[in-house]
């Protein structure tokens, strides 16, 4: 049980020392928040997917980095960062507004699981389909397609 307390308070010093690290607006600093989203996802998709068993202290920190991350996102995308960045469309300075409620509907929804922890691996399921509706909004609208 120890263990699940240390792995717990390891992703949430992460997410803290996360916080702390400047949102500069680099391409480094942006590809950071994602890899912090895009680990406790897939966290959260192997519970899901029954190749991890439910915990619920993963479950709790998984939906805390999302929403922490999520909520703090928009601030590496501010009027002195890096617009020259190939990995960044230009569509997001246009529609600012829409791209922070994008990101603030993720952390919104993340703190809602939050706080009505999914008790199984079928409500992380369902909660990481929310999510992922939430995150392929964004993407549809203001990631750079790679070819």
């Amino acid at each position: 049980m120890k263990w699940k307390a240390i792995l717990a308070a390891t992703v949430l010093a992460g997410v803290a020392f996360g916080s702390v690290i400047a949102a500069d607006g680099t391409h480094d600093s942006r590809i950071a928040v994602m890899k912090k989203v895009g680990g406790a996802a897939g966290a959260l998709g192997a519970i899901a997917k029954g190749t991890k068993p439910y915990d619920a202290e993963v479950v709790k920190a998984a939906l805390q980095t999302i929403a922490e991350n999520a909520k703090a996102f928009p601030e590496h995308f501010g009027p002195n960062s890096d617009k020259t960045d190939a990995e960044v469309n230009p569509k997001i300075w246009d529609n600012f507004d829409d791209f922070k409620a994008k990101a603030a509907k993720l952390s919104d929804n993340a703190e809602v699981a939050l706080a009505q922890l999914p008790a199984d691996p079928a409500g992380v399921g369902a909660t990481l389909k929310t999510l992922g509706s939430d995150c392929g909004a964004c993407h549809q609208a203001y990631r750079v397609k790679k070819d």
